[in-house]
Parts: structure tokens; C-alpha cells; sequence
């Protein structure tokens, strides 16, 4: 077994999620046992922009191997994790960890930067990762959200409230990218979603305050007119756009 119950390391993690981590955790090394090699938290519930009831507790465990044992026992956790917020763990293996370096850099530069590992060994404190490969990962990652917001818009045949959500739901995705871009800039990447945005406007002289805007909506009731939502679209499309322009031309 990885480690034994009073071993976790939770002193750091905010008191709003300290309890559901501690009972996910020890549920883990029960059904998981000797195959569980590190849990590690990630995202906003390490942040300020974690809201109480409505984020998402976000988690990332190692295993020695995948297996569908493994993977039958977590489903059953399904439910009473679900009424915790805590979200579908990633699971990994440290191969596979190892051998994706290349390819989500984004994402592990991410947690690298925003993590608390609880227990067992931290996976991602020594990864290294070359700004070709970033960089590269960017550019595919925002020409993607450009396609999703096009073919979004199109499939939402007008409805107001289905734009609205493929907006959030693409601003909210540009936040790790920005931090990765940063990152290329050999710049400082801010934990908190909004100095994200701020600190991209100035490095890549880039409007972002409809970013900021749209990413506000994830928990609010918003009621925008036609011509508003339009404007907010547009607005959004052409920060992205403008952000896969740059990054296109960034050194490696």
C-alpha cells in the first residue's frame, strides 16, 4: 500500500475540501492497495477561484499499472464522489507520464505549476518539457477551440443560453494554454484565472477582457440580448484567433 492513513499530506489543502480529499484518499488505499502510487490534487480547489459547492475537486493518481479492477472499483465510488464535487480522477502510470511529456505539456506544465500531492511520491515536480513541443501543443490546442467555437455557434441554431455555455466552456479552456504561452515567454504564470488574462494582455497585447467576462458566467444566471451574445462571440473568437496568430510565431 502506498501509505497508510494518518501518512496524508493535507495541511496544506484549503479546510473547504480537507475532509472529502481525506475520505477519497482513504476509500483509495482501501480498494486500490498496492497498485495506488500517489494521489495528488490539482486546479482551482488550490486556488482562490475555487467556489464552495460549485467547483470541482480535481485529482490525478498514479497507479503501478492500469487494470479494469482498478478502474471497476472507482466506478463504483462514482456517486458518493460526485455528492463530494470531487471530479473523475486522471489516472496514470509513471511510463505513461514519462512518455507524454511531448505531447501534454500543457497540461503538465499545469499542474507542475498548481498541485499538492497527499500521498506517496510527487509525479510532476521534476518533469521537464522543451518549449518546441509546447509550443507546438499550443498552436494545435487554440486552432481546435477556433474549430469548436465555429462549429458551436452553428449547432446552437441561435439559442442564447447554448452560446453562452460553448463560450465558457472555450474561455475556460484558455486558461492553461495562456499559462503554457507564458511559460514560453519565459514569464510568470499566475495560479488565479483572471491575473492569467491580465498577465497575457500585456505580454502578447491581446484585448482579453471578454475572456474574462465570459469565463465570469460559469456560475452566474446571465441574460444577454441577441445582439450582446453576438458581440461577446465575436469578441472571443478574435482574442483566440489573435492568440493562435502569435503563438504561430513564437520562438522555440
Amino acid at each position: 500500500m502506498a501509505a497508510k492513513n494518518d501518512e496524508l499530506n493535507l495541511a496544506l489543502l484549503r479546510s473547504e475540501i480537507r475532509d472529502s480529499v481525506s475520505t477519497f484518499t482513504e476509500k483509495l488505499i482501501e480498494k486500490l492497495g498496492e497498485n495506488l502510487k500517489s494521489v495528488t490534487i490539482v486546479g482551482s480547489s488550490l486556488t482562490d477561484d475555487f467556489v464552495p459547492g460549485k467547483s470541482n475537486i480535481n485529482s490525478v493518481l498514479v497507479l503501478a499499472k492500469h487494470n479494469l479492477d482498478s478502474l471497476n472499483s472507482l466506478a463504483k465510488m462514482a456517486a458518493p464522489m460526485r455528492k463530494k464535487k470531487l471530479a473523475a480522477p486522471l489516472l496514470m502510470t509513471p511510463a505513461y507520464i514519462e512518455r507524454s511529456r511531448d505531447v501534454f505539456g500543457i497540461e503538465f506544465l499545469d499542474f507542475q505549476l498548481i498541485h499538492q500531492t497527499i500521498l506517496g511520491d510527487d509525479p510532476f515536480a521534476e518533469l521537464s518539457f522543451t518549449k518546441k513541443d509546447v509550443r507546438l501543443q499550443c498552436e494545435r490546442e487554440l486552432k481546435a477551440v477556433l474549430i469548436r467555437l465555429r462549429q458551436g455557434y452553428i449547432a446552437a441554431a441561435g439559442q442564447k443560453r447554448l452560446i453562452s455555455d460553448i463560450l465558457v466552456s472555450a474561455v475556460s479552456g484558455l486558461v492553461p494554454l495562456l499559462r503554457a504561452m507564458l511559460w514560453l515567454k519565459d514569464s510568470d504564470r499566475p495560479d488565479r484565472a483572471q491575473a492569467v488574462f491580465t498577465k497575457a494582455q500585456a505580454e502578447f497585447s491581446v484585448k482579453t477582457d471578454c475572456l474574462i467576462s465570459a469565463r465570469n458566467w460559469r456560475h452566474k444566471k446571465v441574460r444577454l440580448g441577441d445582439n450582446e451574445i453576438q458581440q461577446n462571440f465575436e469578441a472571443v473568437y478574435a482574442a483566440t484567433d489573435r492568440l493562435a496568430a502569435i503563438v504561430d510565431e513564437l520562438e522555440e
